[in-house]
């Protein structure tokens, strides 16, 4: 009995072989390594969520903008084209106008009038005869026709 009288339960300890408690130390390391690794990522990751949601925010919104632009830009053009085509189409009647004024009986006439000019008493008639043509290049040697393909086009034109 030990000296507080208390009784004591004497066991004896059993020792079991156990084995090691790291056989590999390097799978060890490399478990300590990939822990690490997925900690920092682990702690990175609604940061990075949150930036590819701002981001995918941001694309959405840029193209809405780019897209606006261009139709912006394509109805500025459509209306530049409406003005074109007006103005084209009065300076059109403008010229219409102004030829049928041109063309017009009182104005030959009284222009022939001032010309002293009056219609012809006889009329002539000339026969002329057709002009002979000469053959551009000889049609017998074989070379002078593979020659015409290393003329310049100005000088074939006469």
């Amino acid at each position: 009995m030990p000296p507080d009288g208390r009784p004591v339960d004497v066991i004896q300890p059993r020792f079991f072989d156990r084995p090691a408690r790291v056989r590999n130390p390097r799978v060890a390391r490399a478990a300590t390594q990939r822990r690490i690794i997925r900690k920092s990522r682990a702690r990175y990751s609604n940061i990075t969520r949150v930036s590819a949601a701002i981001g995918g925010l941001l694309f959405t919104f840029m193209m809405y903008v780019l897209l606006t632009s261009s139709l912006t830009g394509l109805s500025y053009a459509v209306a530049k084209a409406e003005r074109q085509r007006e103005a084209a189409q009065e300076e059109s009647m403008r010229l219409d106008d102004r030829i049928t004024a041109l063309r017009s009986d009182d104005r030959l006439s009284a222009l022939a009038a001032r010309l002293k000019m009056i219609e012809p008493e006889r009329f002539a008639v000339i026969r002329l005869s057709r002009p002979q043509i000469a053959l551009d290049r000889p049609r017998v040697a074989l070379l002078s026709s593979l020659a015409g393909f290393f003329v310049p086009a100005v000088a074939r034109q006469r």
